[in-house]
């Protein structure tokens, strides 16, 4: 499932990114460390790395849906768990640029442009397994993100601290957890004359 996301994000910036920088740049995945970028992206690059996933507990639901079959019988699915997806979005012009951070910029405000037009994933650019989803998939960009700290997570990348864009999707997860119950066709009703401090019927 986040393969089929990655894929949706970079199918997203390359349909509406404007022509000529679509066909330019190269979208990664990859960590963005003092190695970036790796022999297998070119410059320039849009790097989405995926950094933090977790459940969205402010969306878990206890509800089921049901099934009636025709045995008689009621399939109880479990609600779909809800993920909030988080990446750290950072923009690499092409090397030996005489203003590179300029470049860089110009490249990180193209992309949040095209971020910020939409709410929620648009259907036509989704993937695999996310083609199947019954909910929408909203997202959210230019808020807090998950890291604590930027600069300890640059530290430990080993690399200078650059401009970056956090961005979060929910995804729909199904668990496939199915119980199988049968009807209850006729109410049968039984009554203990103990509940009322009677004394049973002598036998």
């Amino acid at each position: 499932m986040l393969d089929d996301l990655d894929e949706t994000l970079a199918a997203l910036l390359k349909s509406e990114l404007s022509p000529g920088l679509a066909h330019q740049i190269q979208v990664s995945f990859e960590a963005p460390d003092d190695q970036f970028p790796p022999q297998s992206v070119t410059t320039p690059a849009i790097d989405l790395f995926l950094y933090d996933v977790r459940e969205n507990t402010e969306l878990r639901s206890h509800e089921f849906q049901f099934d009636r079959r025709e045995d008689g019988s009621v399939l109880r699915t479990m609600a779909p768990v809800r993920i909030d997806a988080s990446y750290l979005i950072t923009a690499w012009p092409r090397e030996g640029l005489a203003s590179p951070a300029e470049d860089e910029h110009r490249l990180l405000g193209e992309v949040m442009r095209v971020l910020l037009r939409h709410r929620a994933l648009p259907e036509k650019v989704l993937h695999g397994s996310l083609k199947d989803s019954d909910m929408p998939l909203p997202v959210s960009a230019l808020q807090p993100g998950r890291l604590q700290s930027l600069g300890e997570f640059w530290q430990a990348m080993g690399g200078k601290p650059k401009a970056a864009i956090n961005y979060t999707v929910t995804l729909s997860v199904d668990v496939g957890k199915v119980t199988k119950t049968q009807l209850v066709k006729e109410p049968v009703f039984y009554y203990d004359p103990r509940m009322r401090g009677e004394s049973p019927p002598a036998p």
